[in-house]
């Protein structure tokens, strides 16, 4: 209580004080472009996907802007070590996404090389997937993928190497006759997606879909 007096919780985009489990005031959500995708219908990361993978089902909750209220949520997620963040966007998507009666059989996010993870604390996907586990009942595997190779985050790198991506992940475990949700926090390029698509394609006989918290195209 007396923590919660001394440094309130305030807004991450205009400072307002806000309530402990809130990340932005009514006015700056507001300002936030949820992107209204349909899961099984045509999107923009469909699209990109379709051209690297084959893909069954895409969704994306925000639009990532530069200058706008979503660059900061993600960067308050990633670099701020504010992993409750996580926890705030799992819940909305949870408002906005229907998987019908064709859930994914296990929901497996990108993981981080063991220095960065070290280097951070956390991985910001686990806390957005543990959430989306316990409201849609459907299990999430943390260790399925090993990242090979230690890289600078993506937001720092130029095109040219974003694309480069060779034997940049690997199974940990063989998983076969599975439908699996990728989950990532932005998508640019599709080619981090793709390389662990492939993985799990070529291990057996799986099928892909894919969740991002923003996307950036």
């Amino acid at each position: 209580m007396m923590l919660d007096l001394l440094f309130p919780n305030r807004c991450i985009h205009c400072n307002r004080i806000i309530e402990p489990d809130l990340l932005v005031c009514d006015l700056c959500f507001n300002q936030i472009h949820f992107t209204h995708y349909d899961y099984f219908g045509n999107n923009l990361i469909k699209e990109k996907c379709r051209l690297l993978f084959p893909v069954e089902h895409t969704y994306a909750l925000i639009q990532f802007e530069e200058e706008g209220v979503s660059r900061k949520i993600i960067h308050e997620l990633k670099y701020r070590s504010r992993e409750k963040t996580g926890k705030i966007l799992a819940e909305w998507t949870t408002e906005r996404l229907d998987f019908k009666d064709a859930k994914p059989d296990l929901m497996v996010s990108v993981p981080l090389h063991p220095k960065k993870l070290r280097e951070r604390g956390y991985n910001q996907l686990h806390l957005f997937t543990e959430t989306l586990s316990g409201f849609y009942k459907i299990p999430f595997e943390h260790t399925l993928i090993k990242r090979n190779h230690y890289s600078k985050a993506q937001a720092l790198k130029d095109k040219k190497h974003r694309l480069e991506s060779v034997n940049t992940f690997s199974l940990n475990t063989t998983v076969t006759g599975k439908h699996i949700l990728l989950i990532d926090d932005v998508f640019t390029t599709g080619n981090t997606i793709s390389s662990i698509a492939w993985e799990i394609l070529k291990a057996g006989d799986n099928k892909i879909s894919v969740l991002i918290m923003a996307v950036d195209i």
